[in-house]
Order: C-alpha cells, then sequence, then structure tokens
C-alpha cells in the first residue's frame, strides 16, 4: 500500500476518534442539565452491555467436552463477588481475564 494512503487513513480516524470524544462536551453545556433520555441510557447501557458480552464469551461453551466450561464458569462467578464487593468494573473484568487466562494457561 501507498505510505500516503496509510497516513490519511491514520488522520482520518484520528480525527473522528477526537471527535467522537469532544462531542457530547461540545453539544452539552456544563451549566445545562442533561436530557432524561441522555440519562436513561447512562443507567440501561452499561448494563446491557455487560450481558451482551457476557452471552458472546460464553456463547461456545460445550459442557459435554473438555473442561465443561468450569473455566468460565468460575470467572464469571468470581466477577460477581468482586463487582459486587468492590462495584469497579475494570477491576471485576480485569482480575476475572487475569483469573482465566492463568487457569486455561495452567490446564487446571
Amino acid at each position: 500500500m501507498n505510505d500516503k494512503y496509510i497516513i490519511m487513513v491514520i488522520a482520518v480516524m484520528a480525527i473522528v476518534t477526537i471527535l467522537l470524544r469532544f462531542l457530547p462536551f461540545i453539544i452539552f453545556d456544563h451549566g445545562e442539565q442533561l436530557p432524561k433520555w441522555i440519562s436513561y441510557l447512562g443507567k440501561v447501557l452499561p448494563p446491557a452491555i455487560m450481558s451482551m458480552l457476557l452471552v458472546y464469551c460464553l456463547r461456545n461453551i460445550n459442557l459435554l467436552e473438555g473442561n465443561h466450561g468450569f473455566p468460565e464458569l468460575i470467572c464469571v462467578a468470581v466477577a460477581i463477588l468482586i463487582h459486587s464487593w468492590k462495584r469497579n468494573t475494570l477491576l471485576s473484568i480485569g482480575v476475572s481475564t487475569l483469573l482465566y487466562m492463568i487457569i486455561i494457561q495452567s490446564g487446571i
């Protein structure tokens, strides 16, 4: 590929990313109250996204062969426990992902 083409693609992606990050700050003034539908989406979307990720991660588990899905189920339980305890999504996802990698790599 042409180097100019690659640089233009990266520049366009960077500009779009920057615009998407700053657009909420441009649209919604700091002094105003957010519209009700934005507040509603802020409450509803995180659990919906986490549910979709859960379904995506567990969709190929075969309970009749291999490790019978035990590593996945253990890590889901750990994520739920950590999130219930600390209320930190990043911590619960990070710890459960790390645990999953350790379990898979160790062959337990």
